[in-house]
């Protein structure tokens, strides 16, 4: 299957080229290279991350259904062959196979790749590379790189001294830091008496998940501090219901060091209002095409509110390659859709629509990310 041949509508030349362009994917997690057996791979392919209830299957949804739509035909199969063919084709061609494919078929150039987060057997960026001949690069999370300070610190004086080289460490071979922002947290940055006391309390403890106030901030600062030394950009993943006022407040208190702070999960109109407000903030726009109804009209919701340059795209697939490239396929269509519609009513002309695609899909990833 061709790539233009998904796009659901005509489009001049110049803007179809632009839709259909190589993406940097900012917000790739690692998928597995093992065989998955159908259970996992049911998994996979749904936010949930859980088991489907008993009598049914994560192939009746919008994911499942878009799998066997979608990605069948790249592994040689006809659109919407039941979920016993496609999961039989898979193990037939081997996870390397599935990968190197669907990856390819994606036509991203290159892959940042979150680290943030452990999973079972993830393929490394480096045979990303291999796979699909593009570039990777690593988004380093900063709550792993506290737990391995908090099991080896001595003490609390050390832990910050211990925190602030390990951040130093992962500055210099990572294009970005990202980090989860608690629902509840005070944005100003704590005093070292007050880390001390809370470090010191966390030694106890140190394989348990960071849940401190005192330390959570501080290791947003510390993060924030550490990215400022090289310019790169910091990255938050915000909670279905974000703590915008605090957000609000931290990303006024960081504006004049210029770093750019990249806003990634639930974006609501909030989110939306922080990032065409602050200039430093970006947002992540890949996913929201595959979570609507409608991907045109979630895309034209992005371009009303949010100026073009702040937009990035970012796939955000994780643990099967079919994520990954869904996650481009349904961008492209969506954008393809909100353009039409632009074009179509003289509101935009051909070299703009085909400008804003190309800021969207690579140029502001580069831009931010110094690639």
């Amino acid at each position: 299957m061709r790539a233009g041949d998904t796009l659901p509508v005509e489009l001049p030349d110049a803007v179809r080229e632009a839709v259909l362009a190589p993406l940097v994917d900012h917000d790739f997690h690692p998928v597995r290279g093992d065989d998955l057996t159908r259970a996992r791979f049911e998994t996979l392919i749904t936010v949930a991350d859980a088991p489907a209830p008993p009598g049914t299957t994560h192939f009746d949804t919008p994911a499942g259904l878009a799998v066997r739509r979608w990605c069948a035909p790249v592994l040689g199969l006809d659109p919407h062959v039941p979920p016993a063919v496609y999961l039989a084709r898979r193990a037939e061609l081997g996870a390397a196979e599935v990968n190197r494919r669907l990856l390819r078929a994606a036509r991203i150039t290159a892959f940042l790749v979150d680290t943030g987060r452990d999973g079972p057997e993830p393929l490394p960026a480096e045979e990303i590379c291999r796979l699909d001949g593009a570039a990777a690069g690593e988004v380093a999370g900063v709550e792993r790189a506290e737990q391995a300070v908090a099991i080896s610190a001595v003490s609390g004086v050390s832990y910050i001294s211990d925190l602030n080289h390990a951040l130093a460490a992962l500055v210099s071979r990572a294009v970005a830091f990202t980090a989860t922002l608690p629902v509840v947290f005070d944005a100003a940055r704590p005093s070292r008496g007050a880390v001390i006391a809370a470090a010191n309390r966390r030694l106890a403890a140190p394989k348990e998940e960071l849940t401190d106030p005192v330390l959570l901030r501080h290791l947003l600062w510390a993060a924030f501090d550490a990215a400022r030394e090289r310019g790169l950009p910091v990255r938050f993943h915000l909670p279905r219901y974000g703590p915008h006022r605090a957000l609000a407040a931290f990303l006024g208190a960081t504006q004049q060091f210029g770093v750019p702070v990249v806003l990634l999960g639930s974006l609501d109109g909030d989110a939306l209002h922080l990032a065409a407000t602050f200039p430093h903030v970006y947002v992540d726009v890949g996913s929201v095409p595959a979570h609507a109804a409608s991907g045109a009209a979630a895309v034209g919701r992005l371009l009303e509110l949010v100026p073009f340059h702040k937009q990035l795209f970012g796939s955000g697939g994780r643990g099967a390659a079919e994520s990954c490239h869904l996650g481009a396929l349904h961008w492209r269509r969506g954008l393809a859709g909100a353009l039409a519609v632009r074009l179509a009513a003289g509101e935009w002309s051909v070299p703009d629509a085909a400008r804003v695609a190309l800021m969207v899909g690579s140029g502001n990833a580069r831009r931010v990310y110094r690639l």
